[in-house]
């Protein structure tokens, strides 16, 4: 049977600018796909993303849901878009409070957002939900970037108890885009209120992007270095952990790699 892999990237080139991740996140499912496997991606739907020239549409049978989060109702919108030389679509996870504004994850003055935990909480339930409207279980879910790192805890906890998700293989590539600014101080009540377990949230009481990105790979069956050059303490953190990593591989080598360690995963 054809294996499913699901990409979920916080940028993809040609809808955010190119930046080492951005273009991975773009060119990767492409060659995946052409390796035989079936994909879907997703990203979000930053305000900065030109609809028009992206031809963006919304997918109304699956907009509609509302996703509660600090007890704050927000609906969900989910839009699409055709890469034609790839034939591939990308999914956008849309919401009014949350990725209306021209910028991504900082104002025009590099300020850091506020609202940018439960804009990944908002992402992370939102990329689930449409997963589970499509009926299309993923075999593996590759995350790309930090503001991903809540899909693996939302997977093994949250969603424990879906058959789409039973067997599903989580992967982190960890990227150099750090912020300097911690996360909102009650993340960790936040997401104990949706049945987290608290104490597998203790390291993000202090929710730096450190500590954001560890819970991520604590709760992933692989880990990949998708930079050269990442931050250190992670870098040291990842290495002790007791799961399959991939180191940092080149351009022209990382197709290939990755599509291997997907195949290591999955057996």
């Amino acid at each position: 049977m054809t294996k499913r892999i699901l990409f979920v990237s916080q940028e993809i080139t040609p809808y955010l600018p190119e930046t080492e991740m951005s273009v991975i996140a773009r060119n990767l499912p492409q060659g995946i796909q052409e390796r035989g496997k079936e994909i879907r991606t997703f990203m979000p739907r930053f305000g900065c993303i030109n609809e028009r020239r992206n031809q963006l549409h919304e997918v109304i049978r699956l907009s509609g849901m509302n996703l509660i989060i600090d007890d704050n109702d927000h609906p969900l919108i989910i839009k699409v878009a055709s890469i034609q030389a790839a034939r591939m679509q990308v999914y956008f996870i849309d919401n009014e409070d949350f990725f209306q504004r021209k910028y991504t994850l900082q104002d025009k003055t590099g300020n850091f957002f506020e609202d940018n935990d439960e804009r990944a909480i908002f992402f992370t339930r939102g990329v689930v939900e449409t997963v589970k409207k499509l009926q299309w279980a993923p075999d593996l879910i590759h995350c790309h970037g930090w503001f991903t790192s809540l899909l693996p805890i939302y997977i093994k906890q949250y969603y424990h108890d879906d058959p789409l998700f039973q067997n599903t293989k989580m992967v982190s590539s960890i990227y150099d885009t750090e912020f300097t600014s911690a996360l909102n101080s009650r993340l960790k009540e936040k997401l104990s209120w949706d049945g987290i377990n608290k104490k597998d949230l203790d390291v993000i009481t202090n929710p730096t992007y450190t500590n954001f990105v560890k819970l991520g790979v604590n709760f992933s069956d692989g880990v990949i270095f998708g930079s050269e050059k990442v931050n250190p303490e992670i870098a040291d953190y990842v290495k002790k952990l007791p799961v399959p990593q991939l180191d940092y591989k080149s351009e022209e080598e990382y197709l290939d790699a990755y599509s291997a360690f997907y195949d290591e995963l999955l057996g």
